[in-house]
């Protein structure tokens, strides 16, 4: 224990020095934030922007299995994403540092997140038989998809 003086003042957090990973754990755990705008859309991956301020933008998305984002960056915003229920893969795409295309698949379920930066090349679906869930912070920038393809031998090209 620890004696706090009465003249102390409770200083609310900055969210410019959270992690954009803590941000989307803690608005993927509160699920009432957001339980109201949750859709599927048969047709495309469903999004809806559930807060934003100066600093980020967080955006709700569901994933029917089958739906992708194709391969994109997001200009230059940074930020996060997690997945808050089943299972999605994110494919990235680079150029290695000697010029060849280089493609890293990561497998992600429930819990586990992914940061992204500007320039982050990177495509994201739902391969698996459930509906997926997942809570996506965009900081310093609005969310933009920059549209890629994939050269084999260079790497991914912007369209």
């Amino acid at each position: 224990m620890f004696a706090v003086p009465d003249n102390t003042l409770v200083i609310p957090e900055n969210p410019a020095l959270r992690h954009p990973v803590r941000v989307a754990l803690e608005f993927a755990a509160d699920r009432d934030r957001w339980r109201h705008l949750l859709r599927y859309d048969p047709d495309e991956r469903f999004s809806a922007l559930v807060d934003a301020d100066q600093l980020q933008e967080i955006w709700l998305m569901s994933w029917l299995p089958g739906q992708q984002a194709d391969l994109h960056d997001h200009e230059f915003a940074a930020g996060a994403f997690t997945v808050v229920s089943g299972k999605l893969s994110e494919t990235v795409a680079r150029r290695a540092s000697d010029g060849r295309a280089v493609t890293e698949l990561h497998s992600l379920s429930e819990g586990q997140s992914r940061v992204f930066g500007p320039g982050y090349v990177h495509e994201v679906r739902n391969d698996g038989p459930d509906p997926a869930v997942s809570v996506h912070v965009y900081r310093h920038q609005p969310r933009a998809m920059r549209p890629y393809h994939l050269d084999p031998i260079s790497g991914p090209i912007r369209d």
